[in-house]
């Protein structure tokens, strides 16, 4: 693992939304210096706890970021290579890394190369780096392979050598801007032949990017393992959490924490709670009261942490299965935070709270962990790693509940206690360590690139 990705808590923004651009490109023949607009914002990605800046698409597209037409340039909606490179210095004299979201499975009908194909099928000079159906008639005279069905969306040829040097090439570039890492969109559809070839270029030049795959599920590890990725996202956990929560059945989320535990033989995942492609949390949950529960985890577990924008405020929002269904969970942020509504700020000091728990044990990161105990409604674990240790506590009932003591415990975070540790009020939860453990030997006050 990375040493630097030991310390970040990333906070998650989807930049098209975030800054109320257009939905088309079409509709932004003049580039607008959004990218700027998230300036404001780093002082309070600070204050919350964070220290990485995880971006969504900012590249150019035609619609949604998803649909790339030129990995080189920025999205005019969000400003110019000029505004990338003010943001990524910015940050960086911040002490903020910055994660970008590489789309290379596919790109948009309007990449240069594609574009070309359009126009002279099988002759074209670029008809290698797509999958193409010469025989398939169609509107475009002939038939090509797409991203799940999405024709808008086409699929690279990643058994073409050019596709691979083209992708490590932007990369790289953006890297030596001042990138810290890429998150690449949709790894699960790339063979992992071509993930090796990238994630080996890639590391060559930038032996500390970190390079975490989008995997929903499947064998996590063999992306570590054959694919040459440093991470890929943890979508297991993720739907556990907030599914025990609903269904009140704690076993669950035992089951997830040991098969999450099992992961850290291989790798170290990138954990949430929300993300750009999933229902909000405060709207997951049938009991938004629990949002405290599911952050316990998170925190609570190893992983390197993620914050979606907006969740920490308990924003609410519904991802739908149609054409601009994931509106609802990419909206426009305020410009300042006088914003954001006072209802949100709770759910912001509870983020503050576990954060800097989490901040003050950064070894918690690749802490292995253990169920102590597991009723439908009641689950403790502890996660250890080296002399430090920290015990989760939820309790889901309608009742107080008193777990088995294990000495003397010190309170490093809770949802309101008395002056037994053991004893959780009813929908409460606590972050324990030990007596003879501080809860804040490992400092993260200072990140190096």
């Amino acid at each position: 693992m990375l040493d630097w990705t030991k310390h970040v808590i990333w906070w998650h923004v989807y930049p098209l939304g975030f800054t109320g651009a257009e939905g088309s490109a079409a509709d932004a023949p003049h580039p607008v210096p959004r990218l700027r607009a998230l300036e404001p914002w780093l002082g309070y990605l600070l204050d919350l706890g964070c220290n990485g800046l995880a971006l969504g698409p900012v590249f150019a597209s035609g619609t949604h970021g998803y649909d790339t037409t030129d990995h080189f340039r920025v999205d005019p909606r969000l400003g110019t290579s000029d505004d990338l490179r003010w943001l990524l210095d910015t940050c960086r004299e911040r002490g903020v890394h910055v994660l970008l979201d590489g789309v290379f499975n596919h790109v948009g009908r309007d990449f240069p190369q594609f574009r070309d194909v359009l126009e002279h099928r099988g002759a074209s000079r670029w008809a290698n780096w797509f999958d193409l159906d010469l025989e398939a008639g169609g509107p475009d005279g002939f038939g090509y392979r797409d991203f799940e069905g999405h024709h808008e969306l086409v699929a690279l040829n990643h058994a073409e050598p050019e596709v691979i040097d083209h992708i490590t090439t932007v990369m790289n570039h953006w890297l030596d801007v001042g990138a810290s890492g890429w998150r690449l969109d949709a790894a699960y559809a790339i063979p992992q032949d071509a993930l090796r070839a990238i994630s080996d270029a890639v590391h060559a030049e930038h032996p500390d990017a970190w390079l975490v795959g989008e995997v929903i599920h499947g064998d996590y590890p063999s992306f570590v393992r054959t694919g040459g990725l440093d991470s890929v996202t943890q979508y297991e956990l993720w739907k556990a959490i907030w599914s025990s929560l609903n269904d009140r059945n704690l076993f669950e989320l035992a089951w997830a924490l040991q098969r999450h535990d099992a992961l850290l033989h291989d790798l170290v995942p990138l954990t949430f709670v929300g993300n750009h492609d999933v229902t909000r949390l405060a709207s997951r949950l049938a009991d938004p009261e629990l949002l405290g529960h599911a952050l316990a985890v998170l925190f609570g577990v190893a992983g390197v942490p993620a914050v979606y924008y907006g969740d920490e405020q308990a924003f609410r929002g519904v991802k739908e299965d149609r054409a601009g269904g994931d509106d609802a969970v990419r909206p426009a942020f305020p410009e300042t935070t006088e914003g954001l509504a006072p209802h949100g700020w709770p759910v912001y000091r509870t983020h503050q709270e576990l954060i800097g728990m989490r901040r003050r044990n950064a070894w918690l990161t690749g802490a292995r962990t253990a169920v102590d105990h597991v009723a439908n409604e009641q689950l403790a674990f502890t996660s250890r790693s080296g002399d430090g240790e920290v015990s989760v506590l939820l309790n889901l009932a309608d009742r107080e509940h008193r777990f088995d003591p294990r000495g003397d415990a010190q309170v490093l975070a809770s949802s309101g206690s008395g002056g037994d540790p053991w004893l959780l009020a009813p929908r409460s939860w606590a972050v324990l360590a030990g007596s003879d453990k501080s809860g804040g030997t490992v400092s993260t006050a200072t990140d190096q690139f």
